[in-house]
């Protein structure tokens, strides 16, 4: 069974993101709702440097109601973690992502764990 390996789930908005996040770091997030205690995830996404400040920038939007997360200790840590997690999840097909993650500009060495998408 895919797990998240986040903490939380807690409620998407500005005062709760800004109480829970309180240290500046790369990191991983999945957006999504409860029911029957069950956390769905329909978004995973992860920021490499401000992940309170990504968090942030969903808000607005309102399609998801709730989020998860972890800090990584690099931003390679959060790229790899972003990928296990979009497969575990179901990558394009279940999950409201276009695309699979992508690594920064400066990383062209990076690998995806799971795939090979990035030796073509």
């Amino acid at each position: 069974m895919a797990t998240l390996n986040m903490n939380g789930s807690y409620k998407l908005n500005s005062d709760t993101v800004n109480k829970t996040i309180t240290k500046t770091s790369a990191g991983n997030y999945a957006l999504g709702y409860t029911k029957d205690k069950t956390f769905y995830v329909k978004y995973i996404g992860r920021s490499d440097s401000d992940l309170k400040a990504r968090l942030l920038s969903h808000v607005s939007n309102g399609k998801y109601k709730e989020f998860k997360y972890s800090l990584a200790t690099s931003p390679k840590a959060a790229f790899e973690k972003e990928c296990q997690n979009f497969h575990d999840f179901g990558g394009i097909e279940k999950l409201d992502n276009d695309i699979h993650p992508d690594r920064p500009s400066n990383s062209k060495d990076w690998e995806c764990p799971i795939c090979d998408i990035f030796d073509k």
